[in-house]
C-alpha cells in the first residue's frame, strides 16, 4: 500500500501548496511541467515494455489486445465520454466551484493505467514505480485545481485512497489466480498505454489512451480460457 499511500499524500501536499499560491500557475510553467511529467511516463511505458516482452509466451497478444480493446474502446466512446464528462463539470456554470472542480479532479485521478495498473503491481510484485510517477502527475494536478478551486481539493485524496484501495485488495485476494506469465502481459499492454498517456502530455499525438483501456481485459480472458481448455 505503500504506493497508494504516497500518491493520497502528494495530493494533499499539491493541495496545500495550490491553496498558498492562490492566484494561479502561470502557463509556462503549467507547460514545463507537464512536458517533465509525459518525458517521464514515456520512459517508464517503454520500459514495461520493452523488460516484459522477452517473457511473453504469446508474442502477438499485446497487439491482439491493444487491437480489440481498441475497437471495443471506441465505439463505447470511453474518452469521448470522460472529456465531456470533465467539460461539464468544467463549465462552473452552477456556481458551485468547488464541487465541480473536486468532480473533475476525481476522474482525472482515477482513471487512467497508471493509477488502475499501479497498485495490481504493487500488489503482485511490490513494485510501486508507476504508483510514484502517478503520485507525481496528480501533485501536480492538484496543485494546479487547489490554486483555481481553494483548498477544499484535498477532499478527493481519500477518493482516490479507496480507489487504489480497492484494486490493491483485490490483487491481494486473487494473486494465486494471476500469474508471472498473466503480469507480463498486462504490463507489456500497460507499459503502451502508459507511452500513449506520454506522447499525449507532450501534445505530440493525442492516442486516446481511455478507449484502449479495454486492451487490459483481453490477457486476463485469454487466459481463463487458456484455463478451461
Amino acid at each position: 500500500m505503500l504506493g497508494t499511500i504516497v500518491n493520497t499524500c502528494t495530493i494533499i501536499a499539491g493541495s496545500i501548496v495550490g491553496a498558498i499560491l492562490h492566484k494561479g500557475i502561470k502557463e509556462k510553467y503549467k507547460t514545463v511541467l507537464y512536458n517533465g511529467l509525459g518525458l517521464a511516463s514515456l520512459a517508464i511505458g517503454l520500459n514495461a515494455f520493452i523488460s516484459n516482452f522477452s517473457k511473453s509466451n504469446y508474442p502477438i497478444l499485446f497487439i491482439i489486445s491493444i487491437a480489440v480493446g481498441g475497437v471495443i474502446g471506441t465505439a463505447l466512446d470511453i474518452d469521448g465520454r470522460f472529456k465531456r464528462l470533465v467539460d461539464h463539470f468544467s463549465k462552473n456554470n452552477s456556481g458551485n466551484r468547488l464541487a465541480d472542480g473536486l468532480a473533475t479532479a476525481i476522474l482525472l485521478y482515477c482513471i487512467g493505467p497508471l493509477s488502475m495498473l499501479g497498485p495490481v503491481v504493487s500488489a503482485l510484485q511490490g513494485d510501486n514505480t508507476f504508483l510514484f510517477t502517478n503520485a507525481t502527475l496528480d501533485f501536480v494536478s492538484a496543485t494546479i485545481f487547489s490554486s483555481t478551486y481553494g483548498l477544499g481539493m484535498i477532499l478527493a485524496a481519500p477518493v482516490l485512497f479507496c480507489w487504489q484501495g480497492s484494486f490493491y485488495l483485490v490483487a491481494m485476494i486473487s494473486s494465486t489466480a494471476v500469474s508471472d506469465a498473466l503480469m507480463a502481459e498486462l504490463l507489456i499492454v500497460g507499459g503502451l498505454l502508459i507511452t500513449g498517456s506520454g506522447l499525449s502530455l507532450l501534445q505530440l499525438k493525442d492516442c486516446k489512451t481511455l478507449n484502449l483501456l479495454p486492451a487490459l481485459l483481453v490477457p486476463i480472458l485469454w487466459f481463463i480460457i487458456r484455463s478451461l481448455f
